[in-house]
C-alpha cells in the first residue's frame, strides 16, 4: 500500500467509517428538484448536505487493482457522469430518470460500513455492501417520504448492481444465465439494471473493464433473447414460475403438474403496521397462525426466546397444512431468511401461497407503537430496520404490496 493510503486506513479510522450513523435525508420534493435535467453535471456540494451518509465517501478507500480512479465519492462521481451522458438515460421518463440517478447516486453508500483490510496484504474489500446499501438505501428514502414503488425500485437495483458484470458465468449457488435473468426480470427492468451496470464500469478505472462491459452486454443481449429485457420472462402459469425459481425441474414454457395444498396468505412487515387490522377487516373467519399469539399463549415478552413462539406456530401451521385449510400466517417476517423458513415450509406441503407486504409512513408507524399494548418499544423497532428486506414478487405465487400513501 502507498503511504497516503495506509494513513487512511487506521484501525481508529476503520472503526470511524463502520459507526452506526441515522439514515435521513432532505424530504422527496427536494430529491425531486437535484435530478439533472439534460446533460448538467449534478449539484454536488448540495446532494451532500441533503444526504448526509454521502459525506463518508470521500474517506472510503477501494482496491486500486478494481479502483485505480481513488476513493468513493470520486467513483460515484464518475458513474453519475457516465450515467448522465448515456444516451438511454437521456431519452427516458422524469420518474425512470428519478430511479436511475439515486440508484447510482446510492449505490456505494454501505461501502464505509462494510469495508476491511487484509492485514498480510493490504487488501481493500467491502463485502455485502451491495445487500447492506438496498437495506440502508430503504430506511433513508422510507424516512424522505419517496414513493414506494420508486423506493423499491431503486433499492432492488441497488441490491443486485453487480450481477451483470459476472451473469454469463452463472452465480455462485449454481444458478444459469438464463435462471438469473428469468427471475430478476420479475424483480426489476433488466433494462435499468444494465444501464447501471454500464455506468457503474465506465465510472472507474480498472485494467478488466473493456472485459466487464462485453459481459454487461452479453448480459442485455441474453435479456432479449428470453424476451424479458423490458418486461417479466412469460411462464406458462404462476404454479410453474414459483416451482422453478424454488429451484424446481422444470420448464418455464410448459405447465408443471402439481397436487394442490392449503391457501394461505403469509402477510409481512414492520411491527405496527397494521396486519392484526388487515386480517380481521378481510379474513375474519379463517384461522391465523401468529408468532404474537405463540408468545401470549406462552407468556412469553417480545424477544423472549423466539424460538419457543417460532415451534409453537409451526406446529399450528403444521396442522393445517396437513389437512389443506386456508389459513393466515401473521409474523413479521421482515428478512428474506426470515420469510424462507415460512414459505419454504409451506411450498413443502404444497400450499398456494399469496403474501401480503404492509407499510406505514414513519410517522404513522411509531405513532401507532407507542399507543400499543406492547414491549417492543420505538427504538426496538429503528434497530430492526437494519434487518429490512421487503418482499419480492419471485417469493411467492402472488404478491401484494398495501402500503399507506405517504
Amino acid at each position: 500500500m502507498s503511504h497516503d493510503l495506509s494513513a487512511m486506513l487506521t484501525d481508529a479510522h476503520l472503526a470511524s467509517l463502520k459507526t452506526p450513523q441515522r439514515l435521513i435525508c432532505a424530504p422527496y420534493s427536494i430529491l425531486q428538484q437535484l435530478v439533472p435535467t439534460g446533460v448538467s453535471s449534478p449539484d454536488w456540494p448540495q446532494l451532500l448536505e441533503v444526504i448526509p451518509p454521502l459525506k463518508r465517501l470521500a474517506t472510503t478507500p477501494q482496491d486500486p487493482r478494481y479502483h485505480a480512479e481513488g476513493n468513493v465519492w470520486t467513483h460515484t462521481q464518475m458513474v453519475l457522469e457516465a450515467l448522465l451522458a448515456h444516451a438511454e438515460y437521456q431519452s427516458t421518463t422524469p420518474e425512470r430518470q428519478f430511479v436511475l440517478f439515486y440508484a447510482a447516486l446510492l449505490h456505494d453508500v454501505a461501502k464505509p460500513a462494510t469495508t476491511t483490510v487484509d492485514r498480510l496484504t493490504g487488501a481493500i474489500g467491502q463485502p455485502g455492501h451491495s445487500s447492506r446499501g438496498a437495506v440502508d438505501t430503504r430506511i433513508l428514502l422510507w424516512r424522505s417520504g419517496v414513493p414506494f414503488a420508486l423506493r423499491e425500485a431503486i433499492c432492488r437495483l441497488i441490491a443486485v448492481h453487480q450481477i451483470p458484470f459476472y451473469a454469463l458465468k452463472g452465480s455462485r449457488s449454481g444458478h444459469s444465465p438464463e435462471f438469473l435473468v428469468r427471475k430478476l426480470s420479475h424483480e426489476l427492468m433488466i433494462s435499468e439494471l444494465a444501464l447501471l451496470a454500464e455506468a457503474d464500469m465506465r465510472g472507474r478505472i480498472c485494467t478488466d473493464q473493456a472485459e466487464t462491459l462485453v459481459n454487461i452486454e452479453l448480459f442485455r443481449e441474453l435479456a432479449r433473447e428470453e424476451q424479458c429485457y423490458d418486461q417479466p420472462r412469460a411462464f406458462a402459469d404462476v404454479w410453474t414460475r414459483q416451482r422453478y425459481f424454488n429451484g424446481g425441474d422444470v420448464h418455464p414454457d410448459y405447465v408443471y403438474h402439481r397436487d394442490a395444498g392449503s391457501q394461505v396468505i403469509v402477510l409481512c412487515g414492520l411491527p405496527a403496521s397494521g396486519k392484526d387490522s388487515w386480517v380481521r377487516k378481510y379474513y375474519p373467519d379463517l384461522p391465523v397462525v401468529s408468532f404474537d399469539d405463540a408468545r401470549t399463549s406462552l407468556g412469553l415478552k417480545h424477544g423472549e426466546n423466539d424460538g419457543q413462539a417460532a415451534h409453537w406456530a409451526t406446529d399450528l401451521a403444521k396442522t393445517h397444512l396437513r389437512t389443506q385449510r386456508p389459513f393466515v400466517w401473521n409474523a413479521t417476517h421482515l428478512s428474506r431468511q426470515m420469510r424462507a423458513k415460512t414459505l419454504d415450509l409451506l411450498f413443502a406441503y404444497g400450499a398456494t401461497v399469496k403474501v401480503v407486504y404492509l407499510e406505514q409512513p414513519p410517522a404513522v408507524l411509531f405513532e401507532r407503537n407507542r399507543k400499543r399494548d406492547t414491549s417492543l418499544s420505538n427504538a426496538g423497532i429503528e434497530r430492526m430496520l437494519y434487518r429490512w428486506e421487503v418482499v419480492l414478487p419471485t417469493e411467492a405465487h402472488e404478491v401484494r404490496y398495501d402500503v399507506s400513501s405517504m
